[in-house]
């Protein structure tokens, strides 16, 4: 098998090896993302399986974000020190294992150990899918590389409901289970043909770099707390004892963790990152868009359904605008950041996703699908426009050698904030329909019926969305001050456009005088080019490579 990976990676050698490893990574993440967004459709069948109520059936997809939250940080870690495409494999593996173990699960306590066991293995997948990708492209097309995986994501999501829904109406819910195992496989063969078994352990002093455990557990148990008191305060009441108890513990953990990382010789997450404008400020306006997404996840699906009473397919096919268009604009955003910066696209990726929610905001009991379509493609078409420059800058702030880390903190910066944008929305609206006499639940609207709990609910979903609108349009502030890291790795000279322009028209329309020994050329050490001339003349004394 060896031998066969070693002739086989010859012919993915050479100036081609980005698309052999893009295509190979990209196998995986489709996997997983279809997977994910497919057993949301399940789980009406799987409730109806074993014979139980929504709540708890839910559990199959919170476990799973739980476990995948909470291991993120890790993995990303180890990934860094012992090679990505090692983690990457082995995660693989648990990812099919645990399909196996769930598809053929007799009871519902083992289906929710296999999700939870998957979670482990599809954040080690998540966690390193990104940087290998971004890892194997030149740090100027680092934009067109988180692109390029912005759409393979958007795709993933938009078939995902469809895949799912075929596999379960022929051939059961189980059968979504199944159908990993063969695309698993297909996914992991890819990596090993193109990639190989990866790097050698990074070693520092002669000796492997210590893993840090005792961050690894304090990081997870804070997340995992915290997002079991998010998910289900509107459920047991905010101010609830295991509530309380939830967020206390999160707040305590986190601030050991705090104390434990500054302390520690080789932090599992390096808090100096922080220091940096580019890499914080982006990560802040990042989690402020997925914090405000939320409502469009979770409530779309029970207003088209329950509000509007579309079947459970045409609901998919209204809300898959959204990923359609995110995987559009995800390459083109992507590529154009490449060569005009971040700053500009992310403004204008929050300005097209906080118009949708305030269209959102002006959805009745009769509105039509074109005015949810509509929303539903400028929040995906903002959502894709702002993910990849937002993505390249914080990346491109660090080397490459924190990839790993850096690409499983802004996963974990996703799910973490759409765990806690559904629980606020979510709050809301049961509040809102509290206030108007009615139980506070979700479940109430379809069992109590009636245009008088419609209309609350609605009352409340119009505040969600206006909320989500402010939250983006917050999310603009550290967007401005964030800024950019350079193309290259860190340290290397960037252009003043404005400059080279002003240089071209003095040097072309200079006297006769200046001639060309008095212009240098610097080569770019990323480009392998030439970068803007810098005339020399003493009476102009301009130059324009800055040094970051």
């Amino acid at each position: 098998m060896s031998s066969f990976i070693d002739r086989s990676r010859i012919i993915t050698r050479g100036r081609h090896q980005k698309w052999w490893v893009f295509f190979a990574i990209a196998i995986g993440m489709f996997v997983t993302v279809m997977e994910q967004t497919g057993v949301n459709i399940a789980l009406p069948e799987i409730a109806e399986h074993f014979d139980l109520d929504i709540p708890t059936v839910q559990w199959v997809t919170l476990g799973y974000v739980l476990s995948t939250s909470a291991m993120f940080l890790p993995l990303g870690r180890i990934s860094d020190m012992i090679g990505r495409t090692r983690v990457y494999v082995f995660s693989f593996m648990i990812f099919m294992a645990a399909a196996a173990v769930g598809g053929s699960a007799p009871t519902f306590s083992v289906l929710i150990a296999a999700k939870i066991v998957q979670g482990v293995g599809s954040a080690g997948i998540q966690a390193n899918a990104m940087a290998m990708i971004t890892d194997a492209f030149p740090g100027r097309e680092r934009g067109k590389a988180i692109g390029l995986y912005t759409t393979v994501v958007g795709i993933g999501a938009a078939v995902g409901p469809i895949i799912g829904g075929l596999l379960i109406s022929g051939f059961g819910w189980r059968s979504l289970f199944f159908a990993n195992i063969p695309l698993g496989v297909i996914a992991v063969v890819s990596v090993l043909v193109v990639l190989g078994g990866g790097s050698t352990p990074k070693r520092k002093e002669g000796h492997l770099i210590g893993f840090d455990w005792i961050g690894a557990g304090i990081s997870s148990g804070a997340l995992v707390s915290l997002l079991l008191g998010m998910s289900n305060g509107h459920r047991f009441g905010w101010d609830s004892t295991p509530i309380v108890a939830s967020f206390l513990t999160a707040a305590g953990l986190l601030a050991v963790f705090i104390w434990w990382e500054i302390r520690c010789s080789d932090p599992m997450l390096d808090l100096t990152f922080f220091r940096i404008r580019v890499f914080s400020l982006g990560v802040s306006a990042r989690f402020l868009l997925f914090l405000a997404s939320a409502p469009r996840v979770i409530l779309m699906p029970f207003y088209l359904i329950v509000v509007l009473n579309y079947k459970a397919h045409i609901a998919g096919l209204l809300m898959a605008p959204a990923s359609v268009s995110m995987a559009i604009t995800g390459i083109i955003s992507g590529t154009l950041s490449d060569r005009v910066g971040v700053r500009w696209l992310m403004l204008m990726g929050l300005a097209l996703s906080a118009a949708g929610m305030f269209i959102f905001s002006q959805l009745n009991l009769h509105s039509s699908p074109v005015h949810v379509v509509v929303a539903m493609m400028l929040v995906g078409a903002g959502m894709g426009t702002f993910y990849s420059p937002n993505t390249s800058a914080v990346l491109g702030s660090r080397d490459r050698e924190k990839y790993g880390i850096i690409s499983a903190l802004l996963n974990l910066t996703r799910t973490s904030g759409n765990v806690m944008g559904i629980a606020a929305a979510t709050t809301i609206v049961t509040l809102v329909m509290a206030s108007s006499g009615y139980e506070p639940s979700l479940a109430a609207v379809s069992e109590v019926g009636g245009e008088g709990v419609k209309l609350a609910f609605m009352s409340g979903l119009t505040k969600a969305f206006w909320a989500s609108g402010g939250l983006i349009l917050l999310a603009m502030v550290p967007a401005v001050f964030q800024g950019q890291a350079a193309s290259g790795p860190r340290g290397y000279p960037k252009v003043d456009y404005i400059g080279y322009i002003s240089l071209n028209v003095a040097v072309n329309f200079a006297p006769a005088h200046v001639g060309v020994d008095d212009v240098d050329e610097v080569h770019h050490p990323v480009l392998k080019a030439p970068a803007p001339p810098i005339l020399l003349d003493r009476r102009l004394k301009l130059g324009v490579v800055q040094k970051q």
